[in-house]
């Protein structure tokens, strides 16, 4: 199950927060996201846990908890929706001609 983990302090590593998730069970990947230019944290990532229950026990376990000094938010990773790719311009992506 693929975990979002989001308000992190900028200081975590992937090691630290997986360390974090180990405690209820296997963690496959954690991945912290970070801005393409500066390499920065953006301040969330995601955990990967293969067991289901794990999984449903670290997100009921670590929702709301302190995490280097910040409350951490934890619930299931939504996939991403189609579209939502505006390109940063000014109506959603629209070109007026």
């Amino acid at each position: 199950m693929n975990i979002y983990v989001g308000n992190l302090a900028y200081g975590v590593t992937e090691e630290e927060l997986k360390e974090a998730f180990e405690s209820f069970g296997e963690v496959e990947t954690a991945k912290i996201i970070k801005d393409r230019y500066s390499g920065e944290s953006k301040g969330f990532g995601f955990v990967e846990m293969p067991d289901r229950a794990g999984a449903e026990s670290a997100i009921e376990g670590l929702d709301g908890t302190a995490l280097k000094g910040r409350t951490i938010k934890v619930n299931k990773a939504r996939p991403r929706s189609e579209g939502r790719r505006g390109g940063g311009r000014p109506g959603g992506g629209r070109r007026f001609y």
